[in-house]
């Protein structure tokens, strides 16, 4: 993969049943990883017992995770946007089995400290929105520090309504500054759908865009269209916007990690943009959040 070619477009990385794998057979990548793939009843997809903690995350449809001579119902939810989910913590080196019918992912980072495999329920997820006006969203820190005890990576899952810009404003996590800015690589997994209450025609083709450039002398140029199931990598530089097109709703799986020895997400907003984080306290948050099941509404 060369310094600025940095996307992976849906189904092209596939693997034993897998729609997409991500890890450190991508050069120049070595903190994170990612897979995502689809299950029909009957169907099933093995997750071998590496030296890596991992975190289930039902996208579309319920789930079962056999491992350890424990099964573990993952009720799940209709779509990504419907709120959050219900997940699963793996420690490192347990190998384990999921079926059910949907789509799932599995975010993954590389360790060798085990940690406890811990499940959390759907109304135990903490739900923040951030920003405000056209940049509100909706965020799940099901995998952050805050809410769960993992090893290496923070997880997260983003919701954006059509129309608002994610990922704003534009923020670095590239260098280790104790205290102030975390030396973390991040993976992006995205999908895109038609608003919420609204009805497209046939041949509707939701999209969202997503931007990284470079934060200093190592060259990085990203500007993408991107759709279900693209995954973009965000090795170092200035990230964001990420946009959700107008009539077209906006998710990402977040996961990261890093060198660092301490599991925290402190970044440094471009200075060219970070002023528009003092306007958010005059604003209100965007009155369709928050998104939930659509029969909790």
């Amino acid at each position: 993969m060369t310094n600025d070619d940095w996307f992976i477009p849906a189904g092209s990385r596939p693997e034993a049943g897998w729609t997409d794998v991500v890890d450190g057979r991508v050069e120049g990548w070595a903190h994170t990883g990612l897979r995502t793939g689809a299950l029909r009843d009957g169907g099933e997809l093995r997750l071998p017992a590496d030296a890596v903690e991992r975190l289930v995350v039902p996208l579309a449809g319920s789930f079962a995770v056999a491992y350890d001579d424990t099964v573990q119902a993952l009720d799940g939810r209709a779509s990504v946007f419907e709120g959050p989910t219900d997940v699963l913590y793996l420690g490192s080196g347990t190998a384990a089995t999921i079926t059910g019918t949907g789509r799932v992912a599995v975010a993954e980072a590389p360790t060798a400290t085990v940690k406890p495999t811990t499940y959390i329920a759907r109304q135990d997820v903490p739900v923040e929105l951030r920003g405000a006006g056209q940049a509100s969203r909706q965020v799940h820190n099901f995998g952050t520090p805050a809410a769960l005890d993992a090893v290496r990576f923070i997880v997260c899952e983003v919701i954006t309504p059509a129309g608002n810009w994610s990922s704003y404003p534009p923020h670095k996590h590239d260098t280790t500054v104790p205290g102030e800015e975390s030396d973390l690589e991040e993976i992006y997994y995205y999908e895109a759908a038609v608003a919420r209450g609204r009805t497209a025609p046939e041949g509707a083709d939701p999209f969202a865009l997503h931007r990284t450039y470079a934060s200093d002398d190592r060259p990085i140029d990203e500007f993408r269209e991107v759709r279900t199931g693209d995954i973009a990598l965000v090795p170092y530089g200035w990230h964001g916007p990420a946009v959700a097109a107008p009539g077209y709703d906006m998710y990402y799986l977040n996961v990261m990690a890093g060198p660092d020895p301490e599991r925290v997400w402190n970044i440094t907003d471009d200075p060219a943009h970070g002023w528009v984080r003092q306007a958010w306290a005059s604003e209100p948050i965007d009155p369709r959040l928050p998104y939930e099941k659509e029969d909790a509404r």
